[in-house]
């Protein structure tokens, strides 16, 4: 009778052995298909990045990724200073506006998604750096390289992105000189008034953050607060 029971128990604990590893294995296999199935549908979203290397200018590299669900990400060696002693690292996240993604995705969709030739080839043209346009999707994965393209999609795109940049690095430098140099931001915003006067900004929107706080610090001198006021008008008229 007791050798009937032993042999009872240890089957019925092998049994909940087997069935507690078989809910842990069960389990692991549900948490790794959900996460394959969400790296999927994250990388599935579309995306074009600019990639620009121009030795000489400034930034002399640059990449701004756009995905078609808004996130966007920048990264460049832009100096915070001319006398900055090489590149400065800077990488920045932000969401694009609905009117910029728009245009983003409607024109490489007019380039036909940078398949084909899209440079001029023209020899005698100067150099005005290495541009490459990429767009990926579950389907297609392309990219092209030029230095000036005739296709007016891809002139579109190019004079977008360059101004995205500039937007980008001025932030990158307002944000600097809040923290350590605050008599600096006046001429900032200055030259980026100026620039978005002229037309040489887009996606205002991108830097708000830091121009809301160059608004709020009561630190910093009135005029100068009033002038990242104006920006952030024109950034809100800007994402509409």
């Amino acid at each position: 009778m007791r050798r009937f029971r032993t042999t009872s128990t240890f089957w019925h604990n092998s049994f909940c052995m087997f069935f507690a590893r078989f809910r842990m294995v069960a389990l692991v296999y549900l948490i790794a298909c959900f996460m394959s199935s969400a790296q999927a549908q994250q990388t599935a979203v579309p995306t074009v990045t600019f990639t620009l290397d121009f030795p000489g200018s400034e930034p002399d590299h640059y990449v701004i990724s756009v995905s078609e669900d808004g996130r966007s990400s920048y990264d460049s060696d832009g100096k915070l200073s001319p006398d900055s002693e090489g590149g400065d690292s800077f990488h920045a996240d932000f969401t694009m506006s609905q009117a910029g993604r728009t245009r983003v995705f409607d024109l490489a969709k007019r380039a036909h998604y940078f398949e084909g030739q899209i440079d001029s080839k023209n020899k005698k043209l100067a150099s005005t750096g290495s541009k490459t346009l990429t767009y990926k999707d579950t389907q297609k994965n392309t990219s092209a390289t030029y230095n000036y393209s005739p296709v007016p999609p891809v002139q579109d795109l190019t004079n977008f992105f360059q101004s995205l940049s500039t937007t980008l690095e001025f932030g990158h430098r307002l944000d600097y000189h809040l923290r350590y140099q605050k008599l600096a931001l006046d001429e900032e915003l200055k030259n980026m008034e100026e620039a978005s006067n002229s037309g040489g900004l887009a996606e205002i929107s991108a830097v708000a953050p830091v121009l809301q706080k160059i608004a709020d610090d009561p630190a910093v001198i009135k005029v100068v607060r009033a002038r990242a006021q104006h920006m952030l008008q024109l950034a809100d008229a800007s994402g509409k």
